[in-house]
């Protein structure tokens, strides 16, 4: 048994988008049905902090940044594979053959593992923004003018955008919140 613990490599399986949480909570109640708590890790559906404004408030929410995957950490064998591919909304794993799933590279999950600690420490905003990009402004006092992204700030969740105003260019501070993509 000490062996197989030693095995332990991390596979994606795929799964029905919109149930990989589903397909995590299944597959941990057949792996303690079945007793093989020893022969898997970690299961894993990837996702993401991100904040939005809605109604002039900042709300988080999470966003899978794999959908239709789920990570798995097991010791590949036998039994531990039938498990997998016939748990419900499984559709099977990713790599490989289909006999013989291939584990992902450690580099990938250390990548995937990395992502996901970013994303705690601090949530990225759900729209991205870049500088030069044409965006409308529609709440405050420049509302409904267009300007052009000149300066991004992810910390402060501002905008420095180029306003014309009265045929001249005019830099305005804004919030995410006050600007929309055009």
């Amino acid at each position: 048994m000490s062996e197989e613990v030693q095995k332990k490599r991390w596979y994606v399986v795929q799964a029905f988008s919109g149930f990989e949480g589903r397909v995590q909570k299944t597959l941990i109640e057949h792996i303690k049905l079945n007793e093989m708590e020893e022969h898997f890790g970690e299961i894993l559906v990837p996702t993401e902090e991100v904040v939005e404004m809605r109604a002039g408030q900042k709300r988080a929410s999470s966003r899978k940044f794999f959908p239709g995957y789920v990570l798995v950490e097991m010791a590949m064998n036998d039994a531990s594979w039938h498990l997998v591919k016939n748990t419900d909304r499984v559709m099977g794993f990713i790599g490989g053959t289909k006999e013989r799933p291939a584990p992902i590279s450690p580099k990938e999950v250390e990548n995937i593992m990395n992502r996901l600690k970013e994303s705690v420490d601090s949530p990225r905003p759900r729209t991205l923004f870049e500088a030069g990009q044409i965006v409308r402004v529609v709440d405050g006092p420049f509302a409904d003018f267009n300007g052009t992204v000149e300066e991004v700030d992810y910390d402060k969740s501002r905008l420095k955008v180029s306003v014309s105003i009265f045929g001249r260019a005019t830099p305005v501070d804004l919030e995410f919140s006050q600007v929309e993509k055009d």
